[in-house]
C-alpha cells in the first residue's frame, strides 16, 4: 500500500475517533450538567416574558410599595363585565342607605339585553345587604340592577355617581353605563381596576362578602333559602389562597375577567386579569401568577 494512501486512512481514523469523543462528551454533559446551569435556567423562567398567561391584559402590583411586578398591556381599554359590581358596591356603601331596608326584584331588573339566567325571581324580597351579597358573591345581575334602581334619583343618578367615583379614584380610562356590567360600554383598563381593587379591599364589608365561598339567602318561594356560590373557586379554604378581595366577570365582549387582592409570600398583591378565553382560563392564570411570584421570591432569597 502506498504511503500516501496509508496516511489518508490514518487521518480518517483519527477524525472518526475525535467525533466519537465529542459525541460521548456531549451525552455525558446532558446527564451531568453543572448545578449552576439549572440555577441560571430557573432564574430565566422568572422573567415576566416566560409567564405565559392566557389573559390578553394583566397587571400585578405589590400593594405594600406600589411597585408593578408584572404587566401585560395594562393600558388597553376593555369591557369589564361584572367587575363593574365592585364599583356598584362602593357606591351603595358610601351612600349611607340602610342595609336592612327590604328591596324587591322588579320586572325592570330583568336582563333584556343578554337574557342571562338568575336565581332571583321577580317579586323576591330581601334586605339591601343580601342584595349586595348576591351581587358580589354570585354576580347576580338582578340584584345589582335593583341596587342601582333603588338609589336616590334612580339608575341614572346611580350610574352618574359610579362615574364620579371613578374620576375621584383617578380611573381616567373608565366609564360605566349600568350597575350590572351587562353593557359592553362599561370599560376600564387593568391600571384603573387596580386602583378600584386597592380602594374596595379597604372596605370591611366588601372584603367579607367577596371572599365568602357561598351563602344561603331566603329568596326562594315561601322564603326558602337559595344557595349562592362564589364565582371564583379560589376563595374556598381548600385552594390555599389568602384572598382579601375577589370579583369575576364575563360577557362575550370582555372575555373571562378576574380581579383579586391576595397575600402571597406575606406581601399584599393586586392581580388584574382581563380578556382570557377558556372556561378555566382566568383561574389558571391566577394560579400561574401565584406560582411565579412564589418561585420568584424563593429565587431572590436564594441569591442573597
Amino acid at each position: 500500500m502506498k504511503r500516501s494512501h496509508r496516511s489518508t486512512i490514518i487521518v480518517g481514523l483519527v477524525a472518526l475517533m475525535g467525533l466519537l469523543l465529542v459525541s460521548s462528551g456531549a451525552q455525558a454533559a446532558r446527564h451531568h450538567r453543572h448545578p449552576h446551569h439549572f440555577q441560571r435556567s430557573a432564574v430565566q423562567n422568572f422573567d415576566p416574558a416566560h409567564m405565559a398567561l392566557l389573559s390578553s391584559t394583566a397587571l400585578v402590583v405589590d400593594q405594600s410599595n406600589g411597585q408593578v411586578v408584572y404587566s401585560k398591556n395594562p393600558e388597553l381599554i376593555h369591557p369589564i363585565a361584572s367587575i363593574t359590581k365592585l364599583m356598584t358596591a362602593v357606591v351603595v356603601l358610601e351612600s349611607g342607605q340602610a342595609l336592612d331596608e327590604t328591596l324587591t326584584v322588579d320586572s325592570a331588573d330583568v336582563d333584556m339585553l343578554r337574557f342571562s339566567r338568575s336565581h332571583l325571581r321577580v317579586g323576591a324580597r330581601a334586605s339591601r345587604l343580601n342584595f349586595l351579597r348576591m351581587a358580589l358573591i354570585a354576580s347576580e345581575n338582578r340584584a345589582a340592577a335593583a341596587l342601582g334602581r333603588s338609589y336616590p334619583g334612580g339608575r341614572s343618578a346611580f350610574v352618574a355617581r359610579m362615574n364620579e367615583q371613578a374620576q375621584r379614584l383617578g380611573m381616567k380610562d373608565t366609564h360605566f353605563e349600568d350597575s350590572t356590567g351587562l353593557s359592553s360600554n362599561n370599560v376600564s383598563t387593568a391600571h384603573d381596576l387596580a386602583l378600584l381593587v386597592a380602594t374596595a379591599v379597604k372596605v370591611p364589608l366588601i372584603h367579607e362578602i367577596t371572599t365568602t365561598a357561598s351563602a344561603e339567602i331566603p329568596v326562594g318561594f315561601g322564603g326558602h333559602p337559595v344557595n349562592f356560590r362564589n364565582t371564583n373557586p379560589l376563595v374556598s379554604a381548600q385552594s390555599g389562597w389568602e384572598i382579601g378581595l375577589s370579583k369575576t366577570g364575563f360577557i362575550n365582549e370582555s372575555g373571562q375577567c378576574l380581579v383579586m387582592q391576595a397575600t402571597i409570600n406575606a406581601r399584599p398583591m393586586v392581580i388584574v386579569l382581563l380578556d382570557s378565553h377558556g372556561h378555566h382560563a382566568r383561574i389558571n392564570d391566577a394560579n400561574r401568577v401565584r406560582h411565579w411570584l412564589e418561585a420568584r421570591s424563593q429565587t431572590t432569597v436564594g441569591q442573597l
